[in-house]
């Protein structure tokens, strides 16, 4: 129990940290926006409270809830305290994709408005080939409130390379091995979003072969990337 302990008290210092890179990045703003993180060994997750600005996030704050966005029962609880809007959605892709370690949503501006769009960000960079390996895609419409949004996540992602998805009018969601890789991605999709809409105001941008794409991403994943 003391090791379970020691892991949640970790990742929540842990994911209050990652929660200042997205407002690094300017991914986020006010309070929309959030990081979780999967409990090795323990159906649970640690991700950001309901309504509680950046500036005043603490890893005391951050809400432990099992898959299905219940509260746990422990130290950590605080009853003033509630999780993410999105919960329902991080836990739904913890139960489906057992692989992720961390998901993360932003409103990010670039991105968002692809996903306003509806509209996939093609695979016209090798940056993209690395990371994604091939385009960003385009999941569903769906209201918060269920895991209806979880399901778009997952049904968009387990056919695809890329670890984001664009939730349409909505915006992106991230995912990786763990909560650090998932906002890497996170970043690394805006920038993308950001270059290939500049690149778009100058003419249509040139694609990148399959095959190259393919030979991108297997090389930095399994070789420069690691």
């Amino acid at each position: 129990m003391s090791a379970l302990l020691d892991t949640i008290s970790r990742l929540r210092a842990e994911v209050c940290t990652l929660h200042s890179e997205l407002t690094r990045y300017e991914l986020v703003v006010w309070t929309a926006g959030n990081v979780s993180a999967r409990v090795p060994g323990a159906d649970l997750m640690v991700i950001k409270p309901s309504g509680v600005s950046y500036a005043d996030l603490t890893p005391e704050s951050m809400v432990v809830t099992d898959f299905f966005g219940s509260p746990v029962d422990g130290e950590w609880v605080n009853p003033d305290l509630s999780s993410s809007s999105d919960t329902a959605a991080h836990g739904y892709v913890y139960r489906h994709m057992p692989d992720v370690g961390g998901v993360v949503h932003t409103h990010s501006t670039y991105a968002t408005a692809w996903a306003a769009r509806g509209e996939p960000i093609p695979c016209v960079l090798t940056m993209m080939g690395d990371e994604f390996g091939g385009d960003i895609p385009v999941g569903p419409f769906a209201l918060i409130g269920d895991d209806s949004i979880g399901q778009g996540i997952v049904e968009t992602l387990k056919a695809s390379n890329s670890p984001a998805v664009l939730m349409q009018s909505h915006g992106p969601f991230t995912i990786g091995k763990d909560a650090r890789a998932a906002v890497k991605a996170a970043v690394m999709c805006e920038e993308v979003a950001r270059t290939v809409h500049i690149s778009r105001q100058l003419g249509e941008p040139k694609p990148i072969d399959r095959q190259q794409i393919e030979a991108l991403y297997a090389r930095y994943q399994g070789v420069y990337g690691q």
